[in-house]
């Protein structure tokens, strides 16, 4: 299928997006819901919602359209019966991780792996597309008629972003640039208007929001901040942005938009950035002055009292809290969004089981795990389970110099995608079938 190449700067054109015009109205109210991920809630949609000008009300249904209002009813109803079970997750009851297949992963009994992409390979015979070197950070969408795409940061220069898209069967079916033209994408973050949003790490990195679909070209989001960016992650509920950057005196950044596009989804073109204050694990939010770097101040040194996060790498929200890894220090915080205050949700050198280090990538299930992948140590991807225990649920060996990359799940949640950046002989991005999730 031919596309545009997502350059940098491009337009970004897809449905719902800060893009597709209309006037803007004010973020939404604490209970607005936006979706946050395919595993975390459902996919959002153009119905109307209650409050709204075009929604129904129960007394029109005495009226001369109560017979459409019934069948309106009706088909809500069979909707909602044909929506797919709630994945709950299974990761407490994965086993201990066997020897290595002949794609050299340990996994869990019961579990299979296959090798979906190596850099420098057409992924599929049907496209003229090269998997990227250094693939980073990653993310899952669902796509028509049960299939799904995978998009894949590479973090070099030149950089940019890849996609492989997957039929119901689970074939690689197509593979894609949605970015191009950019430097060291390192992470990013899915946003809920189905778009993603890929991080440069490098001094005066930019975020770019980009087209999964590879329909759209990609758009710089200089508002989101300009410096050494990691990753991003939507507050679904309010509205807000969370960035992380990965320097060793590094800051923790929210930033609230002026506005919403059409659709629901957050106009990323202008708005508040703030920084993190941490006092007694209290966090004060403090506007950032110059958030574009159009002076010489770095934006980590705008603001002097804020708070240093050693070398900020994942995020990952769930159920009001942010989570965020910090390679530093080997710790992942929890930021309490409605408390307003942040804790060690993980540290190595106080855990009773730290099998954990050199924290890097997040993800998370439907049940709340927070998955971390490895950047070294012995290359795991481990899961801090809700009761604070921790579990190792796939190993990468032989590979020695390299870091495990892009965890994210399918909408199934039965397949997890990540990828070994610095692989012998190139970088492998992996699919592991299992019950991560019943």
């Amino acid at each position: 299928m031919a596309r545009p190449i997502a350059a940098c700067g491009a337009p970004l054109v897809s449905p719902g997006g800060a893009d597709s015009g209309g006037d803007a109205v004010s973020p939404p109210p604490a209970d607005a819901g936006l979706e946050a991920s395919p595993i975390d809630a459902a996919p959002p949609t153009d119905g109307a919602r209650p409050g709204d000008a075009n929604a129904p009300d129960a007394a029109d249904a005495s009226s001369p359209d109560s017979a459409d209002a019934a069948d309106a009813a009706t088909d809500a109803a069979d909707a909602a019966d044909a929506a797919p079970t709630p994945l709950k997750s299974n990761i407490a009851n994965l086993g201990p991780l066997e020897p290595p297949d002949a794609n050299n992963l340990r996994l869990p009994p019961g579990f299979t792996s296959r090798v979906v992409a190596t850099t420098g390979q057409l992924p599929v015979a049907t496209s003229t597309y090269r998997w990227h070197v250094a693939p980073d950070g990653g993310a899952v969408y669902a796509a028509p008629g049960g299939e799904w795409v995978y998009v894949s940061n590479a973090e070099a220069n030149p950089g940019g972003v890849g996609a492989l898209r997957f039929n119901a069967a689970g074939d690689v079916v197509d593979a894609y640039p949605i970015l191009a033209g950019t430097s060291t994408n390192c992470a990013g973050g899915r946003t809920p208007w189905g778009t993603w949003l890929s991080c440069e790490e490098h001094a005066r990195g930019r975020v770019f929001e980009c087209d999964p679909m590879g329909v759209g070209a990609a758009e710089a989001r200089p508002a989101l901040g300009v410096f050494r960016h990691e990753a991003a992650s939507v507050d679904p509920v309010r509205g807000q942005l969370y960035l992380s950057e990965d320097e060793p005196d590094g800051r923790f950044y929210r930033f609230t938009p002026a506005a919403m596009g059409m659709g629901g989804a957050l106009d990323l073109t202008a708005g508040t950035l703030e920084v993190a204050r941490v006092v007694a694990g209290a966090v004060t939010w403090l506007p950032v002055p110059d958030p574009e770097l159009t002076g010489p101040t770095a934006t980590r040194h705008q603001v002097p009292a804020s708070t240093v996060f050693n070398g900020g790498e994942g995020l990952w929200y769930h159920a009001g809290k942010v989570y965020l890894a910090t390679k530093g220090d080997d710790r992942v915080w929890e930021y309490d969004i409605v408390a307003s205050t942040i804790r060690e949700h993980y540290n190595h050198l106080t855990a009773a089981n730290p099998i954990l280090r050199a924290v890097d990538n997040l993800t998370g299930s439907a049940g709340g795990d927070i998955l971390v992948a490895e950047d070294g140590d012995d290359l795991q991807i481990v899961a801090i389970l809700p009761d604070g225990s921790l579990k190792a649920i796939v190993q990468v060996v032989n590979h020695p110099g390299s870091e495990v990359t892009g965890p994210a799940f399918d909408p199934s949640g039965t397949r997890l995608y990540f990828s070994s950046q610095r692989a012998p002989g190139g970088a492998v991005t992996f699919e592991v079938t299992g019950p991560f999730h019943v």
